[in-house]
């Protein structure tokens, strides 16, 4: 393959050139290229070799390969473009790569040759034996410096160890008579990726660009022109190469003595003196001023790497320098921490003796402590003994009760499931979380069944502690058990009309307000059936789940408390004194669970006293337990507890309510010893209330009139 340097082969000598083709290396070299090897001269020329196979099939008339490799140029010209950087497209048809980039280096003295590093799939692909960047490394001029790149990093590198000596010579005004003959070319260009040709070759004319003379140049004296005296030396140099000008610029330590040569075509050499301006040919000027080209670029690079070896040597010494700081840092806090450290020992020294005093006190006071750890010891392990005999005769009592307890009527199954209609929903009246509850007739009776559902959480166990205390217990205000069926666990209980407290209390189902007089009443009753298990033989009972939900109402409106299940056995040792019994878990509902309980697990007759109190002060208001005792309790001291009182009863008495909910705040105090005895202040004060009812208002009772948007409601005799 032959190649003739074109006319701007001097600019390719001076530019960047960057050999590409379709692997992403490529495109990392031209980056590489534009951000390091792109000086004085904004140029780079892309070369691209393409099989020479392609190029016959192209010249036949098929433009795809064309196509492709115009396609390949196209996102380095817009990335140049951003760049600011010019483009110059070469492509090469030949069938070896690495020879055909020799042969363009040689021909046009490339300076610099940019390649990606060798992959499977890059400019390899088709000629799998052969490297490309090895061998252009191996065979390269030593004026050519190649630098291989991979993934935006120096892989190789080969450093010229010369400029050209024989570049090409810039073009020359031709004369008009005079036109050198067209030569023939294999490889075709495109400039700044406007203007391209295809196909196997063109000609391109030497002296097809004309050069234009200088308007004030003399055509007579030629184009040389020069202006210095004839002594002049040259201290500095300055030689640059724009396309295909070449300026060489020289001056001295006085500003006035300056040489200047001016060549048509952009081409200025300076010289030392005035004769050679007429003696030295033009070639000869050439000449040098590539050399001094050459040179030039020669010492920009020695001058990049010196400034690079400077640099990494300043990085080190701050490095050193920093690490001395650091180190003598460390031995100063190394000194002050020595200091502390002996300070801290006089100190520790000083201490231990306080100490050794302290722990011949302490000895001593050890010794007694020991004595009273096993006397406490001998007390809890009678304990223990005396909570396991209690604990195998409940234990005992319970089995005797599943297996052979003859103390309430045995239902089968059957029956349970014709009672209610083989538990029909329009027979289920309620829900609770031991199960739903049905209503029924059994022996012409009318009642009310609670079946056991079968995922409830400790439903087995509420089943016989329900069926024992309620089997043993007999009570008018205490829901009456009439039968079970263990296997299955059914309850059966008699049937109350009324419903529970809670859902008279809401007026569920569009009911009829409680009168006041049967509040107090049933509040009463309540506190009589629940001292009755409080004073239970031979062990004291504890609801523990008190609330509206588990109290109902039977035809008369007399009240039963119900769902026992959750109630413990205390011992009476224990029962009301300041040593409780204490629970692993908490059991009953929210907002009515006393909160000592809740925290600390230990169990008392008066954990039932706040569940009480919140009842009661539901019965008066017919509202939510949510922080209920607050709200009482903030209306009393602002003077509009008649606000809190349930609208729908008219005709509260207003001091006997205040008397009622200043009791029922106190049953509600957070600590178990504030609140008041059962016996003795709440049953004594209820009954008083109930008589009141009773018999009529007191002298000093007083009624509230009934609020606008109650005013309509019927009144329950």
């Amino acid at each position: 393959m032959a190649l003739v340097p074109s006319d701007d082969a001097f600019s390719v000598m001076n530019a960047t050139v960057v050999a590409i083709d379709k692997d992403k290396n490529s495109q990392h070299a031209v980056r590489w290229a534009i951000d390091h090897l792109v000086f004085n001269n904004p140029l780079i020329v892309i070369v691209h070799v393409r099989h020479k196979n392609h190029h016959y099939h192209a010249a036949n008339g098929n433009d795809s390969e064309s196509d492709e490799v115009q396609q390949l140029f196209i996102p380095f010209r817009g990335y140049c473009a951003r760049k600011g950087v010019q483009l110059k497209e070469v492509v090469l048809d030949e069938t070896d790569v690495a020879r055909a980039l020799l042969d363009y280096i040689s021909k046009q003295y490339v300076g610099s040759i940019v390649v990606g590093s060798s992959t499977r799939n890059a400019l390899t692909r088709k000629f799998k034996n052969q490297d490309v960047p090895t061998s252009l490394i191996k065979a390269a001029p030593d004026f050519c410096s190649v630098y291989v790149i991979s993934k935006g990093k120096i892989m190789s590198v080969k450093t010229a160890q010369r400029p050209a000596t024989n570049p090409p010579i810039p073009p020359k005004v031709p004369s008009p008579l005079a036109l050198p003959a067209p030569h023939p070319v294999d490889y075709f260009e495109h400039e700044d990726a406007s203007r391209g040709k295809h196909g196997k070759g063109y000609y391109r004319n030497a002296g097809s660009e004309r050069l234009h003379l200088e308007k004030n140049s003399d055509p007579l004296r030629g184009p040389l022109k020069c202006r210095a005296p004839a002594s002049l030396f040259i201290d500095t140099m300055d030689v640059s190469f724009p396309g295909t000008g070449m300026r060489i610029s020289t001056s001295r330590d006085s500003p006035h003595e300056e040489t200047d040569f001016s060549v048509p075509g952009s081409l200025d050499v300076a010289v030392p003196s005035s004769e050679s301006s007429q003696a030295s040919p033009r070639e000869g000027v050439s000449q040098n001023a590539r050399d001094l080209e050459s040179e030039m670029r020669r010492l920009k690079l020695e001058l990049k790497h010196t400034i690079d070896m400077y640099s990494t040597a300043c990085k080190e010494a701050l490095s050193a320098k920093k690490k001395a700081c650091e180190l003598h840092q460390w031995k100063m806090e190394e000194a002050r921490r020595f200091e502390e450290a002996r300070l801290s020992e006089e100190a520790a020294l000083a201490i231990a003796e306080m100490e050794k005093a302290k722990c011949k006190v302490a000895m001593e006071a050890a010794e007694k402590a020991q004595k009273l750890a096993e006397m406490e010891a001998q007390k809890r392990k009678y304990a223990e003994m005396k909570a396991k005999r209690e604990s195998e005769e409940k234990n005992r009592a319970l089995n005797a009760l599943a297996h052979n307890d003859v103390r309430y009527r045995k239902y089968a199954i059957e029956e349970i499931e014709e009672a209610t209609d083989k538990f029909s929903l329009a027979n289920k009246i309620g829900e609770g979380g031991y199960g739903p509850v049905y209503k029924g007739r059994l022996d012409h009776t009318p009642v009310a069944i609670k079946v056991l559902r079968p995922d409830a959480a400790q439903g087995k166990k509420q089943f016989q502690q329900e069926v024992e205390v309620l089997s043993c217990i007999r009570h008018p205000h205490m829901v009456l058990l009439l039968g079970a069926c263990p296997e299955y666990g059914c309850l059966v209980y008699e049937y109350m009309e009324n419903g529970s407290l809670e859902d008279r209390l809401l007026r569920r189902d569009n009911t009829h307000p409680i009168s006041w007089r049967k509040r107090f009443k049933i509040a009463s009753e309540i506190a009589t059936a629940l001292l009755f298990l409080h004073q239970a033989k031979p062990e004291p009972l504890v609801h523990r789940d008190l609330k509206p939900a588990n109290i109902l109402l039977d035809r008369n409106f007399v009240s039963k408390i119900s769902d026992v299940g959750l109630a413990r056995l205390v011992p009476p040792s224990v029962a009301d004194s300041v040593t409780q019994y204490h629970m692993t878990s908490a059991a009953g509902t929210f907002c009515y669970i006393d909160p000592e309980y809740q925290q600390t697990g230990r169990l008392t007759t008066r954990s039932d006293i706040y569940s009480l109190g919140i009842m009661f002060l539901q019965i008066i208001t017919a509202k939510p337990p949510m922080g209920l005792a607050h709200h009482v309790g903030r209306a009393i001291q602002r003077g509009t507890f008649e606000e809190m009182l349930d609208p729908s009863v008219p005709d509260w008495p207003v001091e006997e309510a205040l008397a009622f909910a200043k009791m029922s705040l106190k049953c509600a105090e957070l600590r178990k010893k504030d609140r008041p005895s059962l016996a003795t202040v709440i049953v004594p004060e209820l009954n008083r209330l109930k008589e009141l009812g009773r018999h009529g208002h007191s002298s000093s009772s007083r009624s509230v009139s009934p609020l606008p948007h109650s005013s309509s409601n019927a009144l329950h005799p």
